[in-house]
Parts: structure tokens; sequence; C-alpha cells
């Protein structure tokens, strides 16, 4: 049996009013190779675009691999390390009861990260992180995209 791929996943969302326009940004790197994502909505929240960046960046692997993925989002880390398990139990509700917000992108981030043995990295966003700094780029970038596509 061959070992798994490794790559590295960096991953970013913006948004430009939260609510407002959004985009995610994904940077992939593996064996010296590397490969930027993007896109985006016109009216969106950071929180979306967060998860987006993450479920996005997964569904570009074609096969399961070993994955460093990093994100500047305690949102997405701690939920999807911390809170999902617990959301899934209580039918997708909160400790309080309520519903859980964006549980379609929950869903979506728990199906795309199932094929692969991920370490999930937090990374402090706007510290001059390489791969965080291009990720945001791409995601600034995107969400800027939709700003000027929605006056047209």
């Amino acid at each position: 049996m061959t070992e798994p791929t490794a790559v590295e996943i960096a991953t970013d969302g913006a948004c430009k009013g939260n609510p407002g326009p959004g985009g995610w940004g994904v940077l992939l790197r593996s064996g010296g190779t590397e490969r930027e994502l993007s896109g985006g909505e016109p009216q969106t929240t950071n929180n979306r675009m967060e998860l987006m960046a993450a479920i996005e960046g997964l569904r570009a692997l074609k096969r399961p691999c070993r994955v460093k993925l990093s994100t500047d989002s305690r949102y997405v880390l701690d939920g999807l390390t911390k809170w999902v398990a617990g959301w899934q139990r209580n039918g997708w509700k909160t400790a309080s009861k309520q519903p859980v917000k964006n549980d379609d992108l929950w869903r979506a981030l728990i199906e795309a990260a199932a094929p692969h043995r991920i370490d999930w990295v937090w990374i402090k966003g706007h510290a001059g992180h390489p791969d965080n700094e291009r990720a945001d780029k791409l995601a600034s970038d995107a969400a800027l995209m939709q700003m000027r596509n929605k006056g047209r």
C-alpha cells in the first residue's frame, strides 16, 4: 500500500462588510507544486468564506491525502475539532438548542475532510505568515471582484 500524498493547504476568507461581498482563497502545495484557488459570493459572511476556503481546498484533492491545513479562523478550527461532534449528536443544534449557523457548510466540510488525514493548524492572521498572506490576498481579491460585479 502506498503512503498518501502529503499536501499543505493554507486557507482564508474575506468579506467587504459582514455581511457583504465575500471571497475565499486557497494555496495548495505538494511536492514542489503549488496551486492557487479562489472564489466568492455577492452577499455572504466572513465565517461562510472561511468555511468555503477549507471546503474548496479539500475538494481539490483527487485522492486521499495527508493534509496540513492552516487557517486563521478559530471558528473553522474549533468548529471542526471541538464542536461538530456535539452538533451532530444534538441534531445540528447548539448547546443552547439553537440551530447551528452555516450547517450546510459544516456538513460539506465534514464530507470534504472524510477521505483525508488532516492536521488542523491555527495561524495568527495578518502576522506575516507567507502562505496565510497569499491566501488572504486571494480571498480579498475575490471579495473585491464580487464588489465590482455587484454594480453591473
